[in-house]
């Protein structure tokens, strides 16, 4: 492999030193580079380098870096408000409520907008609570749902050692990753064991308090786990025994990157409360919680409150409508599933050049390529994983790695804007082998 560029060395030291002074290090080191622009599917360095991004932002940004529609939104809320006191709402609050809740089913229709998926868990979670009066929460094992209290209780993918005690009432169930049974009973196929099994360990610990199930439609984070069919039907029926609300948090499958509005529309399981946050800000901060009118009314008798400083903000709104409206307008949702098709195809492909690609697995445009040592014994390999987006990166292609199993990161994910062209992704899917040759030819084992 040839020696890669150090774009360190084409910045003043002074910025380096000032990163080093005064930035603290929220996940690891910073990227060995300076973005200052971004437009479409590209972001560019301090050089002027274009870097397709197959990460769409931090998954954020849906619609490509700096869509005109977007920064026509913004300067549209910047002529009218921006921020506003809590208790007041702006139209363009009002019309995102009743955009968003013409895509919902009826038994979903009343919502609250804020600004982070972790935001958007945690008045998922204090709904359930006030609702069924109890306090335990479960969650999948290699689940993410934010970083703040209860949303971080129920993380398990990382960020958990050191930090001391979590929310009481926990529990979790174990992910099911037909790639990698996580209790051993199967491979590549799943016959529901291990729900079955998580819920009599998690009844055997209940103090019978139960509130909710939270869980991704694909666990992300966690390996991209795409859980199979009938998995969130049984769940459902698992819930609906024990008094407890089902949760989806939708914050990277919904509003058209999986083919559909929603996943629970494609998995068939209405959940009764539904958040929402990444894919519906289009780069900005946006999150919402939605849930039914019944639910609402309960809460509301008992006093119901998540009073922050920017719930209802109108600039967000404004662009959320923005984001709404170019999904219908332009059938994102459809795009997204014939290039989602197109993009696995190429994987698959390279799949059957490399070895040490196991699996790909994913829906629509949130794909992910688990690397392993070999696909007899499928040991996950971290090393690999992090050289390929390494080195991916020094050749114009930005994705990231996230850890299938707790503490390996094995599995690239890829997550395109829903606007790139078929262009576009044949030079990802160019970079992506050229990274893997080169990878092969260091000797990286």
């Amino acid at each position: 492999m040839d020696a890669p560029p150090n774009p360190q060395q084409e910045i003043a030291p002074e910025f380096w030193q000032l990163v080093d002074a005064h930035l603290i290090r929220y996940a690891g080191g910073f990227a060995p580079l300076i973005i200052e622009r971004a437009e479409g599917a590209y972001v560019y360095d301090h050089t002027g380098r274009a870097i397709l991004d197959f990460t769409s932002g931090q998954m954020c940004s849906t619609l490509g870096h700096n869509h005109p529609a977007i920064v026509a939104a913004i300067e549209q809320a910047c002529r009218e408000a921006i921020h506003l006191f809590s208790g007041m709402l702006s139209p363009a609050v009002v019309h995102l409520a009743q955009a968003l809740a013409e895509l919902l089913p009826p038994q979903l229709q009343k919502v609250i907008f804020l600004n982070t998926g972790g935001e958007s868990n945690e008045a998922a979670l204090r709904i359930a609570k006030l609702k069924t009066g109890g306090f335990e929460v479960i969650g999948l094992s290699t689940s993410w749902h934010g970083m703040t209290g209860w949303a971080n209780a129920s993380t398990y993918a990382a960020a958990r050692r050191g930090y001391g005690p979590t929310m009481p009432g926990t529990m979790t169930l174990p992910t099911p990753n037909c790639y990698r049974c996580p209790i051993q009973h199967c491979r590549d196929s799943c016959d529901l064991t291990c729900l079955e099994v998580g819920f009599e360990l998690v009844d055997s610990q209940s103090v019978g308090a139960y509130a909710a199930v939270i869980a991704e439609p694909i666990l992300s984070a966690g390996g991209m786990i795409v859980p199979p069919d009938g998995y969130f039907q049984r769940l459902k029926q698992l819930c609906e025994a024990r008094g407890m609300l089902l949760i989806f948090d939708e914050a990277q499958t919904a509003f058209g990157r999986l083919g559909r509005n929603f996943a629970f529309e494609q998995i068939g399981v209405l959940p009764d409360i539904l958040t929402v946050s990444k894919t519906l800000g289009g780069g900005l901060p946006l999150a919402a919680t939605v849930t039914s009118a019944e639910i609402e009314a309960d809460c509301y008798a008992k006093g119901f409150i998540f009073y922050t400083s920017h719930v209802s903000d109108p600039l967000p709104a404004r662009v959320g409508l923005a984001v709404l409206q170019l999904l219908q307008a332009e059938q994102l949702g459809q795009r997204a599933a014939e290039l989602g098709q197109y993009l696995q195809q190429g994987l698959r492909e390279l799949q059957k050049t490399y070895e040490m690609i196991g699996d790909v697995r994913g829906r629509g445009l949130l794909i992910g390529v688990e690397f392993v040592k070999d696909r007899d014994s499928r040991l996950p390999d971290e090393q690999l994983g992090i050289q390929v987006t390494q080195r991916c990166l020094e050749l114009g292609l930005n994705v990231n790695i996230v850890k299938g199993i707790a503490g390996m990161g094995s599995v690239l994910r890829i997550a395109p804007p829903l606007t790139i062209t078929v262009d576009e992704i044949d030079q990802g899917l160019g970079i992506l082998e050229q990274a893997l040759q080169d990878c092969l030819a260091s000797g990286y084992s």
